[in-house]
């Protein structure tokens, strides 16, 4: 009896020992019991934590494991409103590494398996630098650049088909037509690239531009793939250009796959009735403001195709913390634009902010705070001194009362007491408000606004005067694409329909293709040469870069300024009236004595300039010296 006793427990051991033997890789596989896990992978060495989020028809009722390697494990399990969710906290420790692992689901009966892939992080990835004041950054939108592959033009998987003739419509432009255009943007003197969203938008209406996002984790079709845009940024790289990402937080589109299940009831913000926002972004740091407004404000759709993402609810954040990062990561990227930025709640913005800049303390952040009021833009960058002691660890913002003064200047004739250049003046006065100069980002026009060849009436010189003060004020310039050449709307009744046009030579058939030297002539030739000059010029030049800013005060539609720092100086007096112009070069004695070695930016030719100095009408005159 004995012996046979110990003969059953033996056959228990082998029984186990062959049951545990069983390796996870002989597990069967999920078969579409889980439709996605997000984010789509993770790197060792990171400080972002990751939280995954799994979603599947019941998946709750699993419990989850990761196996397949050593220092990877899940620390909680947190079930969502909708049974079709698990958010699991995943810790991977310091000793981890890379290589394919293996979320498991069990629910004690049922055993399967996911793979989850876990990298080596690139070398040098957190240290990694980003746009500064030394750049130039060419905005572009996709759609509308360049069609570099007719065949995804339209796709069966996607709502919206392409047809060029629709003001609003998919055009085809994509990855591809960007990736071969970018000798171009280099040529213009570009040194970073901010295309508009390429992520999936799958709106049957009006896709194109990409602020309705479907699939954070998924580039567009009709742009091209995930693995094409991480050789965009890398040829981009190789031409010594940079890569900032357009990204939007508060809001996605309505045919973003979670719509029809949402993980938590309050993943969007609901209201009995659809309700926008009130756009009122003064009730962030208005003390007299009802609380009511601040929250209408926030979490108001912004149209009603575009739901409003609830950023206190703590998934939901950390969603989106490691979707950025996972993309910076991914993609080597060198850079963010926030699209409506005030838009979101400030304080879960603040912490995103922040959580991005303690994964890469170099990488610049610009967000879009589209204000007239210089002290309300002031509160949105990081490090102000507010009143109420907000800080929204946002790095950059845009200089939109910088735009607006510039556009009004240029659209004038016949200035009144105030207006005309003394616009541009009267903002500039206004610096003392800013924390940080160097990371304003300044322009005449983008995508969502006049372009400035509408904005001058097709005034070259005008247009002229414009590059010359992107190329030369304090900040970081932006250039819409084809502003260099004067692009105008194709019928300004369409608004941004009109405005967004295609870059003549980027289809097939185009009978104009200003991309290419030889298709340039006549005053697309001069604008872009103009440009050109000024924008390869500016990259060398510190004191633009990093030097101060001296302007003084006239009303004659005519403004002058100095940027300067020890050993350098530019001068630059523009023009903007009919009428020739004598510069009052004596009235700039403060700074001007001293300078030596005068040369002509534009022309490169030794220049002296005196009270007999004359400046035609609708120009400018850019001259450096040594101090």
């Amino acid at each position: 009896m004995k012996h046979f006793v110990i003969f059953l427990a033996a056959l228990a051991t082998i029984s186990c020992s062959s049951r545990s033997a069983v390796s996870v890789e002989q597990l069967p596989d999920a078969e579409g019991r889980v439709a996605r896990v997000e984010p789509l992978s993770w790197w060792t060495d990171m400080n972002t934590p990751l939280q995954l989020l799994v979603n599947g028809e019941g998946v709750s009722k699993y419990s989850l494991s990761i196996e397949g390697g050593k220092g990877v494990k899940v620390k909680t399990l947190h079930k969502a409103d909708s049974p079709n969710y698990i958010f699991a906290d995943v810790e991977i420790s310091e000793s981890a590494e890379a290589g394919t692992y293996y979320l498991v689901f069990s629910d004690g009966e049922t055993k399967f398996k996911y793979p989850y892939e876990i990298a080596a992080r690139r070398e040098g990835s957190a240290a990694r630098e980003s746009f500064t004041t030394a750049d130039m950054i060419y905005l572009l939108m996709p759609d509308r650049f360049a069609n570099g592959n007719a065949s995804n033009d339209s796709t069966n998987a996607t709502a919206e088909k392409a047809d060029r003739n629709e003001f609003f419509g998919r055009h085809g432009g994509d990855l591809q037509g960007m990736i071969d255009h970018l000798d171009y943007i280099a040529s213009l003197g570009a040194t970073t690239i901010w295309p508009t969203p390429l992520l999936l938008d799958d709106e049957p209406h009006e896709s194109y531009h990409g602020y309705a996002c479907g699939d954070y984790y998924h580039i567009d079709p009709r742009f091209g793939d995930n693995d094409l845009y991480k050789e965009f940024v890398a040829k981009a790289h190789e031409k010594e250009l940079k890569v900032i990402m357009d990204v939007v937080t508060n809001h996605c589109g309505v045919s973003h796959w979670w719509m029809k299940d949402l993980p938590f009831k309050d993943w969007v913000h609901v209201f009995p009735e659809y309700t926008g926002t009130n756009i009122c972004f003064s009730t962030n740091m208005d003390t007299n403001a009802a609380d009511y407004d601040l929250h209408i404000q926030e979490s108001g759709w912004f149209v009603p195709s575009m739901p409003d993402m609830n950023l206190n609810n703590p998934f939901v954040l950390q969603y989106f913390k490691q979707w950025a990062v996972w993309w910076i990561e991914f993609a080597d990227l060198d850079g963010f634009r926030v699209d409506t930025y005030p838009y979101n709640e400030k304080e879960p913005m603040s912490e995103w902010c922040s959580a991005i800049m303690a994964e890469y303390p170099s990488l610049n952040i610009v967000g879009e705070c589209w204000t007239s009021s210089i002290p309300q833009l002031a509160y949105w960058q990081g490090g102000n001194n507010n009143k109420d002691g907000f800080d929204s660890n946002l790095p950059a913002i845009m200089d939109f009362p910088l735009q607006e003064a510039i556009c009004h200047a240029l659209s004038t004739d016949n200035p009144g007491w105030g207006q005309g250049m003394t616009r541009v003046y009267d903002c500039l006065s206004h610096d003392f408000v800013y924390h940080d100069l160097q990371n304003m980002l300044i322009f005449a026009g983008n995508h969502d606004m006049g372009r400035i060849g509408d904005v001058v009436r097709k005034n070259p010189g005008r247009l002229k005067i414009a590059m010359t003060l992107m190329a030369t004020m304090r900040g970081i310039p932006q250039i819409f694409y084809g502003d260099e050449m004067m692009l105008c709307s194709k019928d300004l009744s369409q608004g941004h329909g009109g405005l967004r046009v295609d870059f003549p030579g980027g289809w097939a058939g185009d009978k104009v293709d200003l991309f290419s030297e030889s298709g340039r002539s006549g005053l697309h030739k001069e604008l872009f040469d103009y440009s050109s000059r000024l924008f390869q010029w500016r990259k060398g030049k510190s004191v633009i870069h990093n030097g101060n800013t001296l302007h003084f005060m006239t009303r004659d539609n005519t403004y002058a300024y100095f940027r300067y720092d020890d050993t350098d100086a530019v001068f630059v007096y523009v023009n903007n009236s009919a009428e020739t112009k004598r510069v009052p070069w004596s009235y700039y004695a403060e700074i001007c004595v001293g300078l030596h070695d005068g040369c002509d930016v534009l022309t490169g030719e030794s220049v002296t300039v005196s009270d007999d100095t004359q400046v035609a009408p609708y120009s400018a005159f850019v001259v450096e010296y040594k101090r």
